[in-house]
């Protein structure tokens, strides 16, 4: 983990996570703390960035160590098990979208119309679910986390299947949420986003490759 400087209290605080699956460990004796701004979960295929993730969220519990979590609200966007409205394919994309940030006690729906544009849904949110690409849903997911207002809010593998202006969008976002002084972001992924070259990261947990 490599930590940048805040006065701010942390929002999660884990100590010597670790987490084995049918007895083969994925990571060990993990520290480190989540203050406002933006983190990188990194590391190479099966290194555990989804579980790590998921551990982060409250959705799995570690082998070892223990996780502390201050933040008032959590919210996950997991391309692979989404959950709340996003988990029902037949249900209308903009329905979902609204619903989980209802269901979100920080939730911010002016959000969610200029960033259905920013993304390029807006020809699609009026489909149920399961009609759109994965990368729509991808997409989805990535809407559904900002617009939540979660303090510990966190995307996993943001990029993959997008298209390049959906890319950039993404970038600008992230690049916001680097400068956010009350919630703590963290998206996984493999490296740094090559457009997010000029961005301080609040904070690195590596993986490994």
């Amino acid at each position: 983990m490599h930590p940048a400087a805040s006065s701010a209290p942390p929002l999660l605080v884990a100590d010597r996570l670790a987490f084995a699956h049918a007895g083969l460990p994925l990571f060990d004796g993990l520290s480190f703390t989540l203050g406002p701004g933006l983190h990188l979960v990194r590391g190479g295929d099966g290194r555990g960035k989804s579980t790590l993730m998921r551990l982060l969220a409250g959705r799995m519990a570690p082998t070892a160590g223990t996780l502390q979590r201050h933040a008032a609200t959590v919210y996950l966007a997991d391309p692979v098990q989404p959950s709340g409205a996003l988990a029902d394919d037949q249900a209308v994309a903009e329905a979902a979208l609204a619903a989980v940030v209802a269901a979100c006690p920080a939730g911010q729906p002016e959000r969610l119309a200029p960033l259905v544009q920013a993304l390029g849904l807006a020809p699609h949110v009026h489909k149920p679910i399961y009609m759109l690409s994965t990368g729509s849903r991808r997409k989805l997911g990535v809407v559904a986390a900002v617009a939540s207002g979660a303090a510990l809010t966190l995307i996993d593998a943001p990029y993959a299947a997008l298209d390049t202006a959906s890319m950039r969008a993404v970038d600008a976002l992230l690049a916001e949420a680097a400068g956010d002084v009350r919630r703590a972001w963290v998206v996984a992924d493999h490296e740094a986003p090559r457009g997010l070259a000029g961005v301080r990261w609040a904070g690195i947990i590596d993986l490994g490759d």
